[in-house]
């Protein structure tokens, strides 16, 4: 069970291409340890809309709390974390921004191995489902990857070219898991922002993008790790 001193409170953000269902498995681990977790459902439609999304998950929270964001959902807690509740952060292969900064401006500079993802109707973007399994999840049983292919979320294009409006990690301490096998963001992008971020870094060596499913023990121990360093911020 987590320490009655701990921050018990987790909002976990999904990234693009995704939904909250995938992290089922790491919310089962932090709510078997007495944590209160709620999972935001972005509708991946603009940086505002999902940042209002997260925002208003965090709203329902009483008390303290520790924001996790996957991939996308990095560029979201970035600045949805600007919150007064949020004590601390925690980025799963994730983009962690400076003010200013973009999806794209971040990509550019140290582009992904991954070139599936493609356009689809009215301005949204997917990833080709023949290449999902490979570039997204290759460490997943393949009928669980194909799944994932066929239940993704697109995201609007223009989303990726949002400027980030906070920096919430200049005055959190952070939290940063790098998936050593990830096409979908470049590990070494990942290293970079994190050590730009000062964050503590967790490597994950042979992950795919989705490791708080293949790997959701390794992503629940950092949150808790983080959640019980917050509590000693907040006291």
């Amino acid at each position: 069970m987590a320490t009655t001193s701990a921050v018990r409170n987790i909002v976990l953000v999904h990234g693009a291409f995704a939904d909250g269902s995938g992290w089922q498995p790491v919310y089962q681990r932090l709510v078997d340890k007495g944590f209160l977790v709620t999972v935001v459902q972005e509708p991946e439609t603009g940086l505002a809309d999902d940042v209002a999304a997260t925002l208003r998950a965090i709203d329902t929270v009483d008390g303290p709390l520790v924001l996790v964001g996957h991939s996308w959902g990095g560029q979201v807690i970035t600045e949805a974390g600007a919150h007064p509740r949020v004590a601390a952060l925690v980025y799963v292969a994730a983009l962690v921004p400076d003010v200013g900064e973009s999806t794209n401006s971040l990509h550019a500079r140290i582009p992904a191995a991954s070139t599936a993802v493609i356009a689809g109707a009215e301005g949204f973007l997917r990833i080709d489902p023949e290449q999902f399994g490979a570039d997204f999840a290759a460490d997943l049983p393949a009928r669980d990857a194909d799944f994932m292919a066929h239940a993704q979320v697109p995201i609007r294009a223009e989303a990726l070219d949002a400027p980030a409006a906070a920096a919430a990690w200049r005055d959190r301490p952070s939290y940063g898991i790098v998936a050593g096998a990830d096409r979908t963001i470049n590990p070494d992008l990942e290293r970079w922002m994190y050590e730009r971020a000062g964050a503590e870094v967790t490597e994950v060596p042979g992950s795919s993008h989705v490791v708080m499913i293949s790997h959701p023990d390794v992503v629940a121990d950092v949150i808790e790790r983080a959640a019980a360093a917050a509590a000693s911020a907040v006291a």
